[in-house]
């Protein structure tokens, strides 16, 4: 179901990005050159209708985008996002230091002397 809202805000947002590169700029620049000839050519009510279009893409990308997170998957464990599981390792082999054959009785007892 996420994976449903999530392809449908995408489609929105694509759709919304063409409304707004199609509506007319309300400063002045090429737009203000041509304004003129959209009304000599019988269309003025156009504009009405992309800012309309455009202020309900907003609002369905909206709306989409709050159900969408109501329809977010739950999580199985509470769990930080931050806790990340680390990967099970052995532990790691020591050298083992080999036994002593001597005895305190067999060892000689004269400390060796540096020089």
């Amino acid at each position: 179901m996420y994976t449903t809202f999530v392809i449908l805000i995408v489609i929105v947002s694509i759709l919304l990005c063409l409304v707004v590169l199609i509506q007319e700029s309300k400063g002045g620049g090429l737009a203000a050159d041509y304004a003129s000839g959209n009304t000599l050519l019988g269309a003025p009510k156009t504009t009405n209708v992309i800012e309309k279009a455009t202020k309900v893409l907003a609002a369905l990308m909206v709306v989409l985008s709050i159900i969408s997170v109501c329809a977010l998957p739950e999580a199985k464990t509470m769990d930080s996002v931050l806790q990340m599981e680390q990967p099970a390792t052995e532990a790691p082999v020591l050298p083992t230091v080999p036994a002593a054959t001597e005895t305190a009785e067999t060892a000689d007892p004269t400390p060796l002397s540096i020089d």
